[in-house]
């Protein structure tokens, strides 16, 4: 055991310098976490041994999984049922908008540009495709752009744009199976029943300090997330979708999402986007720099020329489009999960994986600098009163950057 506590001593050590830098940077804690891993793999492997930081270790790989599963859960409970309704049509044009574009843009490029294999490129159409809902969720989260109706309808957008994405991979490579089948019935059976049962549950046997309702709300999640991948889909789809339909009950419940922020943010998230930084092979990225920047570009631009006159069709202000263009310009999650998909199932080759997962990378931490840093809307955030300081300490942990605290 003493390997394993010396190696969770260096990844909390690792989280807690991204949080410090973070506050000292004024950005995202998942951005300065993303690098913090990118630089402690690189130095960690060039003076020690590239296997030291442990980031295949089973339980390092299940608290990195955990962390981006109940992660997106709290994405999803943050959607406002009354604000999606309000502005669904928003929300779908700016997802279906930012999956199409990049999806058959990013593929167009990877074929006629770099050269890539008609199955590669649609791949990483694919992987590029995606908005990440952990890294768009973790900034609103520390900005307070969460409880705002601008932030809410740019996370409904994101869903709607990762929904495409995860059709698409299930549609062009995945097989559709017998387990596919019982996993889209169970889904809907869970999805129908948990509103009526989790409210009812909640009330005949909760608020004791045995915290009831955490341990219930990880079984639904780990156990729709294991029947997810026994039938080749991905555990974080379904804890997005069960934090969407719980969005108006479990949502709503204040103290409970703040008691699951603090575990996931205090040490779940940590490892999965230190983990996730720890995969970019500067190396690569070094050799290639140009196939890199094809791609980011590619992704990009074609967000761009998708979302932002989405923005302006319903008339958001032209920096709070560019916010919005810009976040939706971000990818993680389903990108990387796209890019492995790829790899374990020889659709593209090793070098073509570094490359991807390099741009996904790349597109969670350069638009979001670039939108906090030039195109934040300080108007749509407001001063926390006095009478609830107290209470923000108990949470501080989920907010680094202090931007929400500034006029």
């Amino acid at each position: 055991m003493t390997e394993t506590w010396m190696l969770a001593t260096i990844w909390l050590g690792l989280a807690l310098a991204a949080t410090l830098i973070s506050i000292w940077l004024r950005i995202a804690t998942a951005l300065s976490e993303i690098v913090i891993g990118t630089v402690a793999q690189l130095f960690i492997g060039a003076t020690i041994g590239a296997t030291v930081l442990g980031v295949h270790e089973p339980w390092v790989t299940f608290l990195a999984g955990a962390g981006a599963i109940i992660l997106t859960f709290l994405a999803g409970a943050e959607l406002d049922p009354v604000v999606f309704k309000l502005k669904w049509k928003e929300a779908t044009a700016l997802g279906i908008a930012g999956f199409i574009a990049p999806f058959l843009g990013c593929a167009a490029a990877a074929y006629y540009i770099l050269g890539w294999d008609m199955r590669a490129s649609w791949l990483a159409g694919v992987a590029l495709s995606t908005t990440s809902v952990a890294v768009v969720y973790a900034v609103m989260l520390e900005t307070g752009l969460n409880t705002t109706t601008f932030g809410k309808t740019v996370l409904a957008g994101c869903f709607i744009n990762d929904l495409g994405t995860v059709l698409a991979l299930g549609l062009i490579f995945a097989p559709f199976t017998m387990k596919t089948m019982i996993f889209v019935g169970v889904s809907i059976s869970v999805f129908v029943l948990l509103p009526y049962l989790t409210p009812w549950f909640f009330k005949k046997y909760g608020n004791r300090p045995s915290e009831l309702e955490t341990k219930f709300l990880l079984l639904c999640l780990f156990g729709m997330g294991a029947l997810a991948s026994w039938a080749d889909s991905e555990a974080v789809l379904p804890a997005y979708l069960i934090g969407m339909v719980l969005a108006g009950t479990v949502g709503k419940d204040h103290v409970l999402i703040r008691r699951l922020r603090t575990v996931t943010f205090g040490l779940l998230t940590p490892f999965y986007f230190i983990r996730a930084g720890s995969f970019v092979s500067v190396p690569v990225l070094i050799a290639g720099p140009i196939i890199f920047i094809t791609l980011l570009l590619a992704k990009m631009a074609t967000k761009f020329i998708a979302v932002y006159p989405v923005t302006r069709i319903y008339k958001n202000p032209g920096k709070e489009g560019m916010y919005t263009t810009l976040l939706m310009s971000t990818g993680l999650t389903f990108g990387s999960i796209s890019a492995l998909f790829g790899l374990s199932h020889n659709i593209i080759d090793t070098a073509q994986y570094s490359f991807l997962i390099v741009t996904v990378v790349g597109s969670a931490v350069i638009p979001t600098l670039i939108a906090n840093a030039f195109f934040l809307p300080r108007h749509l955030l407001k001063r926390k009163p006095p009478e609830n300081r107290d209470s923000e300490v108990t949470v501080a942990i989920e907010i680094s950057n202090g931007i929400s605290h500034n006029p």
